[in-house]
């Protein structure tokens, strides 16, 4: 069943920035609705704490009572700073388009809340990098990783700026998951109009062969023209020069299962060929 919404994951990195103009292109090429969700941290929302235990030696009952006004205080300007967040994510997103949007504040565990919430969307955007990693790291969100195991939804993953997306590149080894993205792409209006590559990463054999032009006659039945391409090499590597190379703005690939191109999200491969591909990423389950 689909929801025609898209859920938008925003923070206070300058990821978020990325995050919002991408959903916007994301909802209109869709016509779908966005809902902004900003999930603090428990810590963040001033979490009740019982501080009589630390407080010995003859201390004063008002020490208590100014450390308790303290954290309501540090609640409050939490709540500010989560709503302030979503007004500017909603601002962007609207200023790019006449977009339906709303936002959602909530406490707690970012993927609890995207487990219990991807029900109500049709895919989720989410930023490579979170608040907590800055901008020069080399690290990827903390979240991010156990946002796409967890989730049941394609995942876009923004990359640092946004930029208007006419190329493709789709990662195609022939399995459930690749035949998966391959039809989702030929059903969906947010392939319209592009162009579309497929690549196999490794030694081309008949079977390979055979089903990329099934994923082709597949695509074009959905009006896609897409062109195919076998490359020897690792995968991640393979991926990332091409994206760099022919100037693909958008990486689609699926996760998970035995084949080298799905394994790619369990182990240290996909944080490197993520972070190597300058491009988004759009995960398929």
């Amino acid at each position: 069943m689909t929801t025609d919404t898209l859920i938008a994951l925003v923070d206070g990195s300058g990821y978020s920035e990325s995050v919002c103009h991408h959903a916007a292109w994301i909802a209109q090429k869709n016509k779908w609705k966005v809902k902004l969700y900003h999930v603090m941290g428990r810590r963040d929302a001033g979490e009740a704490q019982d501080l009589s235990g630390a407080i010995r030696l003859g201390a004063r009952s008002e020490l208590l009572e100014q450390l308790s006004e303290l954290d309501a205080e540090r609640s409050k300007l939490a709540h500010a700073h989560g709503r302030a967040i979503l007004d500017d994510a909603k601002a962007l997103i609207r200023g790019d388009g006449d977009i339906e949007v709303e936002t959602r504040l909530r406490q707690g565990d970012l993927v609890e809340t995207v487990t219990a919430k991807e029900e109500n969307g049709d895919m989720i955007v989410i930023g490579k990098r979170g608040e907590a990693a800055g901008l020069a790291s080399e690290h990827l969100g903390s979240n991010l990783e156990r946002i796409v195991r967890a989730s049941h939804k394609p995942v876009f993953i923004a990359n640092r700026a946004f930029k208007p997306i006419q190329k493709v590149l789709v990662a195609f080894d022939g399995a459930a998951s690749s035949l998966k993205a391959v039809d989702f792409i030929a059903r969906s209006p947010l392939f319209a109009g592009l162009k579309v590559a497929l690549v196999f990463a490794g030694k081309e054999t008949a079977e390979i062969t055979k089903s990329l032009e099934n994923a082709v006659s597949t695509l074009k039945a959905g009006g896609i023209e897409a062109e195919t391409m076998v490359q020897s090499g690792e995968p991640e590597k393979v991926l990332s020069q091409l994206t760099a190379k022919d100037g693909h703005e958008l990486l689609v690939m699926g996760a998970y299962g035995h084949s080298r191109i799905r394994s790619l999200l369990i182990g240290s491969t996909t944080t490197e060929m993520i972070r190597s591909c300058r491009v988004p990423v759009l995960i398929m389950r």
